[in-house]
């Protein structure tokens, strides 16, 4: 049977925050709508600096770094991650439209087809994400080229927000570098 150890920090060769500005990124963004959770905002930076994702966009009343509660759950994703703040979303993901890039919304919605069928094709790709009770509105659902949601199992269907956009995210990336 194998023996397994936990690696400590130096072992994980992990890029400093220079080498992972200039390190290729996934053709993926991820735009926070209206969460009020800083601390699930800070979860999302973290994940998105693990996932190595294009960048992210704040919009709506998503609060911004530098923001303790950002902070202490992000541990320094805030100054890695590429963000940016947009109060309008619908002007936002219009212009990254044209720019050729397809708008997912995470949502349990008519018409939305699991996260799990998404191909290389569909990149590069913006997964927006929405409040932790209402989720994302019909306006911004409408603009999306389509809907993906979370194979989900038992008697409650909905997941953290951040829980959520990890669980995604990471598919997503599966999905793109296997087509690489």
């Amino acid at each position: 049977m194998p023996e397994f150890r936990k690696l400590h920090g130096s072992e994980m060769n992990r890029l400093s925050a220079e080498q992972y500005s200039v390190a290729p990124k996934h053709p993926l963004y991820l735009m926070l709508h209206n969460i009020r959770s800083m601390w699930n905002v800070g979860a999302m930076f973290r994940t998105a600096d693990a996932a190595g994702i294009e960048k992210m966009i704040l919009s709506g009343y998503t609060a911004t770094p530098p923001r303790k509660e950002i902070n202490k759950t992000a541990l320094g994703a805030q100054e890695t991650v590429l963000w940016e703040y947009h109060a309008d979303p619908l002007e936002t993901l219009e212009l990254l439209k044209q720019e050729g890039v397809r708008i997912c919304g995470l949502e349990i919605a008519s018409g939305s087809r699991p996260c799990t069928t998404v191909n290389p094709d569909d990149f590069p790709l913006c997964l927006v994400v929405g409040n932790e009770v209402d989720g994302l509105e019909d306006e911004v659902l409408n603009l999306c080229d389509e809907v993906l949601e979370i194979p989900q199992y038992g008697t409650k269907h909905s997941l953290n927000v951040a829980v959520a956009t990890g669980i995604a995210l990471f598919e997503l990336v599966r999905v793109f570098r296997r087509g690489m």
